[in-house]
């Protein structure tokens, strides 16, 4: 029969234990996270597409009711762009897509467009 001699296993070594004084106090820090930026969602005006498109385009899909949107309509018409929203990036960039969207669909040269907020 064959014996197999095995080394006795050594403990693990414990660490170094310290006392009163010659403890190391780690202090905490409060991390911050920034705010995500936001962007604005901007229509550009036009001659071509017509003054009631706009205000449901701005009804539909900015929840505006029908004074604020005729309002940001004429904006647009006067000051050649007005902002009809602000949001987070993503959120931003799918307002944009279904503003292009419907203009097409309508057959409108409407143009939108992103930005961040300053």
């Amino acid at each position: 029969m064959v014996s197999m001699v095995t080394k006795p296993v050594k403990p693990a070594p414990t660490p170094p234990q310290t006392g009163g004084d010659d403890a190391v106090v780690l202090e905490r820090r409060t991390q911050r996270t920034q705010p995500p930026q936001m962007y604005q969602v901007v229509l550009l005006n036009d001659d071509f597409t017509p003054m009631e498109f706009v205000v449901l385009v701005i009804q539909e899909f900015f929840n505006k009711d029908r004074e604020t949107a005729t309002q940001i309509m004429l904006k647009i018409h006067l000051q050649g762009k007005g902002v009809c929203g602000v949001f987070s990036r993503d959120v931003a960039a799918t307002k944009v897509d279904q503003v292009l969207d419907a203009a097409r669909k309508a057959g409108h040269p409407l143009q939108c467009l992103s930005e961040p907020v300053e």
